[in-house]
C-alpha cells in the first residue's frame, strides 16, 4: 500500500468553527517530513493556496535540500526529499497520481467523532482486502478540516483514542500516531 500525507491549511476551521487559511509552520514541515520517512510514507504534501505560505515552505525545503542545512544534516535532507507543495487538494491528488501511477483513496482524519467514520479495526480489514492500494491521508491544521474537505473524501478515519477524555493532539503527533498504526498493517 502506498501512503501519502496531505497537511491541509485551507479550508480548515478556526476555534469558532469559521473557514480559514492557517499558517504553514517550520516545525510541522520538519517533524512530519521526518515521521514520513521514518514510517515509509511515499510523499508529504503541504497544501495551501497562499502564495506567501507556499514561498515560506519552499524556502524551508530549499534550505534543507540545496542550502547549508542539507550539507550540515544529510538525514534532514533525506526527510525533506519527500515534501511537495500543492495549492489545493486536487493538485495534491494529481501529484500522488503522478508519483504512484494510480488514483489515491482520499481519507480524512479528525479529532471529532464523525458519523460513519472508519474504525481502525475496519481500516485494517480493508487493507488486508487490498481495498487501499494507494491512500492520501488528509490532516487538518488549526482546529481541523472544514466540512468541504470531509465531503470530498472517500472516508474519514475515526479519531485517535487514548482512553482519556482529552483529545487535543498537535497535528505532528497525530500524523506520527496514524503512520505508526498504518505501518503495523503494512508490515504484516
Amino acid at each position: 500500500m502506498k501512503v501519502f500525507i496531505g497537511l491541509v491549511h485551507f479550508p480548515v476551521l478556526n476555534r469558532r468553527g469559521e473557514r480559514i487559511c492557517s499558517a504553514v509552520t517550520n516545525l510541522d514541515i520538519h517533524d512530519i517530513a521526518r515521521a514520513a520517512v521514518t514510517y515509509g510514507a511515499d510523499g508529504f504534501f503541504i497544501i495551501t493556496p497562499s502564495a506567501e505560505q507556499q514561498d515560506l515552505a519552499g524556502r524551508v525545503i530549499s534550505h534543507w535540500m540545496e542550502g547549508l542545512g542539507g550539507q550540515f544534516n544529510p538525514d534532514r535532507k533525506r526527510a525533506f526529499s519527500t515534501v511537495r507543495i500543492a495549492a489545493d487538494i486536487s493538485e495534491a491528488v494529481k501529484g500522488v497520481e503522478s508519483m504512484a501511477c494510480q488514483q489515491p483513496v482520499l481519507l480524512a482524519t479528525s479529532a471529532r467523532k464523525i458519523a460513519g467514520c472508519i474504525s481502525w479495526e475496519n481500516f485494517e480489514k480493508r487493507v488486508y482486502k487490498n481495498e487501499f492500494k494507494c491512500i492520501l491521508l488528509l490532516f487538518g491544521t488549526a482546529s481541523g478540516l472544514h466540512q468541504e474537505c470531509l465531503d470530498r473524501c472517500d472516508g474519514v478515519i475515526c479519531p485517535i483514542c487514548a482512553g482519556t477524555d482529552y483529545n487535543h493532539l498537535s497535528v505532528r503527533s497525530a500524523v506520527a500516531i496514524v503512520l505508526d498504526r498504518i505501518s503495523r498493517f503494512r508490515r504484516q
